[in-house]
């Protein structure tokens, strides 16, 4: 059996977007069959939702939202990407600009082959819509989902 391949979803907080998307994606690649193919996880650039080395649950707004579309949260806590993280994971995939730079900075130059922004995996340059300012949590669901279904494509 070959390894899964490993993919790590960043954002600022790992509250909103990164375990946004990570939960749709394993959702996603459990309803294809393909969940043995892939370890995902989703980490932090800061630590502000880590308290104590015990992370925040996923924000309230996201989790309402993913269960609305039958993902369940249980379990996932927030956590903070570290340079350990760039050894262990094939792909890094940023939600925003700012991502990119803090996760390359984490990671070092050893590693920035490996970062991503998400919707790059869907032919667009933009960021993922920040929630946590917009207010508007189905948007960014839409521009997440429009990127794993990119890489999901490219990694069939």
């Amino acid at each position: 059996m070959t390894k899964p391949y490993k993919i790590m979803f960043v954002c600022l907080g790992n509250i909103c977007r990164s375990p946004m998307a990570e939960l749709l994606l394993k959702d996603m690649v459990k309803k294809l069959g393909r969940e043995a193919e892939f370890y995902i996880e989703s980490s932090a650039t800061s630590d502000e939702n880590v308290f104590n080395g015990v992370g925040a649950p996923v924000y309230s707004h996201t989790r309402t939202l993913l269960e609305g579309k039958g993902i369940s949260c249980a379990g996932k806590r927030a956590q903070v990407l570290t340079a350990e993280h760039g050894d262990e994971f094939d792909l890094f995939l940023c939600m925003d600009g700012a991502n990119v730079r803090n996760a390359t900075r984490i990671l070092g130059a050893k590693n920035a082959h490996k970062i991503k922004k998400l919707l790059s995996y869907a032919g667009e340059s933009g960021d993922v819509a920040d929630p946590w300012y917009t207010r508007d949590f189905e948007r960014s669901y839409q521009d997440v989902k429009r990127g794993l279904e990119g890489l999901l494509e490219i990694l069939r």
